[in-house]
């Protein structure tokens, strides 16, 4: 029976505006034209972590809410992807729609490659509305691809810091 390879990376989506406030509080790591890459090496923030305190508890309440009373496993190789596309870069929700599906396309191609932690890209710039005059043209997912690819295939051979 031949060997299984190596399971790749789980990957998830960032929700919570605590993460990725921490994420965007550092430098970014690389950046293009339109896109920049922020990481940070850490988990996201769990949600509900203080249970409410009933008037009946006569124990000191657990840390861990009731759904899951046991601590968290690790979560090695994890890789949380963000994505922030603004409105005043990317005027139609249309666009903005693109934008993320193409964002969360191109982490899950570059996985394997991605250290784990949070990860957010941003459209730091507008696409040139006379080049790209449709809000979802084939011309302009493929310049956001390849603006993607080349972004996260530099990010994913340098070191974090």
């Amino acid at each position: 029976m031949p060997a299984r390879a190596p399971a790749s990376p789980a990957l998830r989506h960032l929700v919570a505006s605590a993460d990725f406030e921490r994420v965007l509080r550092g430098r970014s790591r690389a950046s293009t034209a339109q896109f920049s890459v922020h990481h940070l090496v850490a988990e996201p923030t769990l949600p509900g972590l203080r249970p409410a305190k009933l008037s009946t508890d006569s124990e000191p309440a657990s840390e861990y809410p009731v759904e899951d009373s046991s601590p968290a496993a690790p979560s090695e190789g994890r890789i949380w992807i963000g994505a922030v596309v603004p409105k005043r870069h990317a005027r139609r929700a249309v666009t903005r729609s693109l934008l993320k599906r193409e964002i969360y396309a191109a982490a899950a191609r570059h996985r394997d490659a991605l250290a784990p932690g949070l990860w957010i890209v941003r459209l730091r710039a507008s696409f040139d509305r006379a080049l790209f005059p449709s809000a979802t043209s084939p011309a302009l997912r493929r310049a956001v691809r390849s603006q993607l690819d080349a972004l996260l295939a530099g990010v994913a051979t340098t070191p974090s810091r």
